[in-house]
C-alpha cells in the first residue's frame, strides 16, 4: 500500500494542488488502485519557496517529500514515484 498526501495549504494551491488531487483520483479510480493507493491532503509541508506542489510519499512508515511537483509533470511523477511500488 501506498500513501500519498498532497498539500493543499495556500501556496501549493495557487501552484496547481487541486489539479495534482484531480489526477491522482482519476489514475486511481482508472487503474482499479483504491486498495492500493491512499490518498490524502495536508497543510504545509515546509517546502513552499519552491516552484510546483509537494506531495509525500510512503508505506506508512517511512515517507519522502517530494517539492515541485507539476500537473504537467504528473505521469513522469506516478511513473517513477507510485507504478514501481504498486503490489500488482
Amino acid at each position: 500500500m501506498i500513501f500519498v498526501s498532497i498539500c493543499i495549504g495556500s501556496s501549493c494551491h495557487l501552484k496547481g494542488s487541486q489539479k495534482m488531487v484531480e489526477l491522482f483520483e482519476e489514475k486511481i479510480k482508472s487503474e482499479n488502485l483504491d486498495d492500493e493507493v491512499i490518498l490524502s491532503g495536508s497543510f504545509c509541508l515546509g517546502k513552499c519557496n519552491r516552484e510546483g506542489v509537494t506531495l509525500t510519499v510512503g508505506d506508512g512508515i517511512n515517507e519522502e517529500i517530494i517539492a515541485g511537483v507539476k500537473p504537467e509533470s504528473f505521469n513522469e511523477f506516478w511513473n517513477t514515484k507510485i507504478a514501481p511500488n504498486l503490489n500488482k
